[in-house]
């Protein structure tokens, strides 16, 4: 008999980490980290201590009290036993949103992750590109090690600390194809791609025996691969689930945008506008950016992109997304902000201009991945975008805008592209955002987002065309709306009562 245990995504919207077992099987569709229980307690400058290894999380449940998941050198720094075997055969994971993988960080190191080339591309740039910290998501490195050392007669100490370089290891990773099944134990399990707002994101069909269940991850039937979802949907139908994971986020939602309708609508007013574009959408949308490299062309604008953004579309080369070089890179000023302006430095006694530096110095205001996107012959930098703001459209995230102090944008327009707030730590960002806008005089265009997540009765007509004998509403804080399907003779589960 399968046993399905859910330790996030209840009455809440991510945070998914759900547990599937039977007999000596065992393994969990997604790992993620939920938003709002980190922001009950944690925050940007209160985030929870590496020093206690999983124990900051466990305290407030965000991580379950599992045995046999968790990596040997946070339990046994904090005097907690390490069990020998793992206790479970792997961790699907559904989409590379920080909401179904962000806490993989924690998992062991011989547990293998299953996930589609996309998302382990998009998890391998979050992972080089993020800031450091709990990001062990395709490589391990083993933290509180002492390795040997030549001692000398200022150090006479005979270990160091182990450095990254010293102990960092790939992660059992295993890359999953189309509907093409493998197996944990003795589950079967059938990867089956769906359209949602980054690629590579998957549903989940696994057998043991005569149970059947279908984990649905995130979907919508409106994307650019919405073929990919009808296809899912009809395989799950032919499976004859005993039981359905799904989904909820828009149960409450009656309407779509089309990310072509975004399209249009950015064209046009790029036509018009005779100044700076200033955009703001997820980067690992890459349909989003796609919608913006499509409009900008359209406009005979350049789409200038993030280093991050210029970091995953160079991982993507040759599937399909334009290449770098097809879009300027926007190379910020870092450290010392010797690229791109009149900044001096004092040597030999004599101030130099950073014009007259030689490129090494420059280069030293940047991180190891970032240098190799700062040189190339289609970056650009804010005096480019002061000197032709009509050439451009520009991404320029919350976190960057910065950039517009340098940039000081006149008779410029702000397009936000992106979900609305839906807790207390993004209206702070919202409000910081818009005095921002409101110091630099930039006015602000809503209304250009296209949901990664169907709406309501796209989700109730999937469940009654798969016909389930049950359904388990998660990552959802409208489970309610789902009891409507119970006059269709499909049982709706409380997954907060298992």
């Amino acid at each position: 008999m399968v046993q399905i245990d859910f330790y996030g995504g209840v009455d809440e919207i991510g945070g998914n980490k759900v547990r599937v077992s039977s007999d000596n099987d065992s393994f969990f569709f997604d790992f993620g980290k939920s938003f709002n229980k980190e922001g009950d307690y944690f925050s940007e400058f209160l985030q929870p201590r590496k020093l206690n290894g999983i124990m900051d999380l466990v305290e407030f449940g965000m991580l379950p009290k599992i045995k046999g998941i968790y990596r040997e050198d946070y339990l046994r720094h904090s005097g907690i036993p390490h069990c020998p075997d793992p206790a479970v055969q792997g961790i699907l994971i559904s989409h590379a949103h920080i909401d179904h993988m962000g806490y993989l960080h924690h998992i062991r190191d011989d547990i293998p992750f299953y996930m589609t080339r996309e998302s382990f591309l998009i998890t391998r740039a979050l992972e080089t590109t993020g800031a450091p910290g709990f990001n062990n998501y395709t490589h391990y490195k083993t933290d509180f090690l002492l390795i040997e050392k030549k001692p000398t007669k200022k150090s006479p100490t005979t270990h160091k600390r182990a450095s990254s370089r010293d102990t960092l290891k790939p992660r059992d990773i295993e890359i999953i194809e189309p509907y093409k099944d493998f197996a944990l134990g003795d589950f079967t399990i059938t990867p089956a791609p769906v359209d949602h707002s980054l690629p590579g994101s998957c549903a989940f069909l696994a057998q043991k025996d005569h149970d059947r269940i279908v984990y649905t991850g995130d979907f919508r039937f409106h994307g650019k691969r919405e073929h990919e979802t009808w296809k899912f949907v009809k395989e799950a139908r032919k499976f004859s689930p005993d039981i359905l994971i799904t989904e909820g986020t828009r149960i409450d939602s009656t309407k779509n945008v089309l990310e072509t309708d975004i399209q249009e609508k950015v064209t046009k007013l790029a036509l018009s506008h005779g100044g700076l574009i200033i955009v703001n959408y997820p980067i690992r949308d890459l349909d989003r950016f796609y919608t913006f490299y499509h409009a900008a062309k359209a406009s005979d604008r350049t789409l200038v992109v993030n280093t991050k953004q210029a970091f995953l579309l160079n991982e993507f080369y040759g599937m399909g997304y334009p290449c770098i070089d097809e879009v300027a890179v926007y190379v910020p000023r870092r450290s010392w902000g010797l690229r791109g302006g009149d900044s001096y430095v004092c040597m030999d006694g004599e101030w130099l201009c950073s014009r007259d530096l030689a490129e090494e110095y420059v280069q030293a205001d940047y991180r190891g991945w970032e240098k190799d996107f700062i040189s190339w012959d289609n970056n650009v930098t804010y005096h480019d975008l002061q000197e032709r703001p009509q050439d451009y459209i520009f991404q320029c995230d919350i976190f960057e805008f910065k950039e517009l102090i340098d940039i000081k944008p006149e008779n410029a327009i702000y397009i936000k592209s992106k979900t609305e707030p839906f807790n207390e730590e993004m209206e702070l960002d919202v409000r910081r955002e818009m005095n921002w806008l409101d110091h630099f005089d930039i006015q602000v265009h809503t209304g250009y987002h296209a949901s990664g997540h169907a709406c309501g009765q796209e989700i109730l007509d999937m469940i009654r065309e798969i016909q389930p004998g049950s359904v388990y509403p998660i990552h959802t804080e409208h489970r309610e709306l789902f009891e409507v399907l119970k006059e269709d003779g499909i049982r709706v589960l409380d997954p907060g009562k298992v």
